[in-house]
């Protein structure tokens, strides 16, 4: 039997939502399993990739053994029902950009379970599945919107219970994706966050993050740029990426851009606007960015409202 999945690429934190608020995008890796029929010829690993950027290193550095993430996500759901995987062919076909903070480690552990979910007859259900995706992750903000479609918003208690939903987002809207030809691993981007934050950057970010979830409830774009601001994570992560501070410079006082926010840990960067000349945004990126010689592609996207796809 063999099964595969299409999962979209995710773009985490959107803003004020540091570690809970995510969104789908149609940017795919998809990853397919295969049972075997000779027995002891245990788990092969290939990986593939559709991108032409792809540092060597980087994508020679994807495990092909027990410690593929896909492979991890495997083991966790076959042993959640007292099974071990054995005899299994993984095929992960990459075309989200790796180490670029669009989600494509939560991708490929999403695709990952749900593609052993269905070999196994679907034990999980979705609740199972995103608990286990979280752990093997860290946190919800990738992976619910990976498995989910849309933008989502989620939080897990201490015992690892999950809570999430799913906000509309305004189809007027653009979303304005733009990826520099660099990588920035989240290991990195992590390590330089603080362990305590200052009372006031909480509370800051606390009443944006509610305004955020106003703003797109009753499709506010005013009250959207007062909320896609952030204290948490983008001051300091902002010296890792070369062009950020100057990105969200240019387009500060723009009426009709609502917002720049990091995608995720960066370097990639959203720039979402409404009724706003999106070539003006392009070039801006592309000039700011192309003067201190990092190329950057920029895609203008709509919110992947599907999920993951089993077939």
């Amino acid at each position: 039997m063999k099964v595969s999945v299409k999962v979209p690429a995710s773009s985490a934190n959107i803003g004020p939502g540091f570690d809970c608020l995510g969104m789908a995008l149609p940017i795919y890796n998809t990853i397919t399993i295969e049972e075997t029929v000779l027995p002891g010829t245990g788990i092969e690993i290939n990986v593939m990739s559709e991108e032409e950027s792809i540092d060597d290193m980087v994508f020679d550095s994807i495990p092909r053994d027990e410690n593929n993430l896909v492979y991890k996500a495997v083991e966790m759901l076959y042993n959640s029902i007292g099974q071990e995987p054995s005899e299994l062919k993984i095929n992960i076909q990459t075309g989200i950009p790796i180490t670029r903070g669009l989600g494509s480690s939560s991708s490929i552990v999403v695709g990952g379970l749900l593609a052993a979910n269905k070999l196994l007859g679907n034990p999980a259900d979705e609740t199972a599945l995103l608990a286990i995706a979280t752990e093997v992750e860290g946190h919800p903000d990738n992976v619910a919107p990976a498995i989910l479609g849309g933008v989502v918003l989620a939080t897990q208690e201490e015992d690892g219970t999950l809570s999430y939903c799913k906000l509309d987002w305004p189809e007027e809207w653009d979303i304005t994706v733009c990826i520099p030809d660099f990588e920035l691993s989240t290991e990195i981007a992590r390590s330089i966050l603080p362990k305590e934050v200052p009372m006031q950057d909480a509370i800051f970010n606390a009443k944006r993050l509610a305004m955020l979830v106003h703003a797109l409830n009753v499709k506010d774009a005013k009250l959207m740029k007062v909320a896609l601001k952030d204290k948490l994570h983008q001051p300091y992560r902002e010296k890792l990426v070369p062009g950020m501070k100057e990105i969200m410079e240019a387009f500060k006082h723009e009426d009709g851009v609502l917002g720049c926010v990091l995608s995720g840990a960066g370097p990639s960067m959203l720039i979402i606007s409404y009724k706003y000349d999106l070539d003006k945004v392009k070039s801006t990126v592309k000039d700011i960015w192309e003067a201190q010689n990092i190329k950057v592609d920029i895609r203008t996207l709509k919110v992947e409202e599907q999920g993951a796809v089993v077939f």
